[in-house]
């Protein structure tokens, strides 16, 4: 869907931008960047509309719903400009005098998600989950509640909003394409080709859909074709991180070296809290040997005193980070800091038959045959192969 303004009003904090045209200032040339937590920045969309503003429009209003209408499109005015606690007076101005009004818990639950902080997740999910008790037509309130179950690992819960709001109102490219996406969680790919190309015949500009295309092309083990999906959604004017993160993975695995940092350095330019541009530059170097670069790109990923959520996409990112800070140690010959790092990403995934087969050989190399044949074969458990020689020294 295309805001008719240039505005995108979306969960995923993006900052897409478009040239500033002749009379514009700069923020109504592109996005309004509602800065979420990370794990609901992954996806990327686009342009979506607040339910409550067509019924507004459709016809003027009265008495106290004019009042009504006119708080809560100042307090669209106001989380559009970023202006978060504005916007929540406004919202709760509303909901004092008619606390069933479920267009201001709806914009409220919007609201708290563009304030940044994890601990408004459950507050966003709920004023979302009240403006849907009280209407169930709120369509994006199921959307953005769909979302939050997303980056909850809820996937099911996600798919059966995303299917109601299309029960409701068939074609939504965006519930098509985001349904795609969770089809995909839930292990079929090709669902979401299915529903990503019909949601981009409805809507060929939906960047989002190339991008969850090529995710499942991934998973199909189609790299050619998520490679061109990924290479047509950067150059779209509503390009996203996560875009860049996904090419430069693909660029990484082909030796692409180059064009790969140089993606992650564009995608930690639109947003320099990313975690996941850091850890990709972090692949890259280790890719490289170059330990040093990698070891300093980590200590970026995730600083000390970061507010860190305790959810199942968090804690792989954790352990994905410690993997990379380990083979940056073992490279560099520091076997204890090496094993630390793995022992970490172990404690967060204890089934990574790769880490275990790291250790193995590490504690062998220290001296310490008891550990290196519980880590060997924990491996071997797992389906990861240890090297003839390697395992020869180990169980000899």
């Amino acid at each position: 869907m295309r805001a008719g303004a240039g505005v995108c009003i979306s969960t995923t904090g993006c900052r897409w931008t478009r040239p500033t045209r002749a009379g514009e200032d700069s923020h109504s040339a592109g996005c309004y960047n509602l800065t979420v937590p990370q794990r609901l920045r992954t996806t990327g969309f686009l342009a979506l509309f607040l339910a409550w503003i067509v019924p507004l429009w459709g016809q003027a209003p009265a008495g106290a719903a004019a009042q009504e209408a006119a708080h809560l499109q100042a307090a669209y005015g106001h989380l559009q400009q970023g202006n978060a606690e504005q916007a929540i007076r406004e919202c709760k101005g509303v909901l004092a005098s008619n606390p069933r009004s479920a267009p201001a818990h709806m914009l409220l639950g919007q609201v708290y998600l563009a304030q940044g902080s994890i601990a408004m997740i459950a507050e966003a999910k709920a004023e979302l989950q009240q403006a849907l008790d009280l209407d169930h037509n709120l369509l994006w309130a199921r959307f953005y509640l769909a979302k939050i179950y997303i980056d909850q690992g809820l996937n099911e819960k996600a798919k059966e909003q995303l299917e109601r709001g299309l029960k409701e109102r068939p074609n939504v490219p965006h519930f098509l394409s985001l349904l795609g996406e969770v089809r995909r969680k839930l292990g079929d790919p090709a669902a979401s080709v299915e529903l990503n190309r019909k949601a981009l015949q409805i809507d060929a500009t939906m960047t989002p859909a190339h991008y969850y295309l090529a995710l499942a092309y991934v998973d199909l083990k189609q790299e050619d074709t998520a490679i061109a999906e990924l290479e047509s959604s950067i150059h779209s004017q509503y390009v996203a991180p996560e875009m860049y993160v996904a090419l430069a993975d693909l660029y990484g695995k082909r030796r692409r070296f180059a064009e790969a940092e140089d993606l992650c350095r564009k995608a930690i330019a639109l947003d320099k809290l990313r975690p996941e541009a850091y850890l990709s530059l972090a692949r890259l170097y280790n890719a490289q040997h170059a330990s040093d670069k990698a070891l300093q790109v980590l200590r970026l990923a995730l600083p000390d005193g970061k507010e860190i959520p305790a959810s199942a996409f968090y804690q792989k990112l954790q352990a994905d980070l410690s993997v990379e800070q380990g083979a940056a140690y073992q490279a560099k010959g520091r076997a204890a800091q090496a094993i630390e790092a793995y022992t970490r990403a172990l404690d967060l995934d204890p089934d990574r038959g790769g880490v275990h087969r790291q250790l193995a050989e590490l504690y062998l190399r220290t001296g310490d045959s008891a550990r290196a044949i519980e880590h060997a074969t924990a491996a071997e458990k797992l389906g990861t192969p240890i090297e003839p020689s390697l395992r020869g020294e180990i169980f000899k």
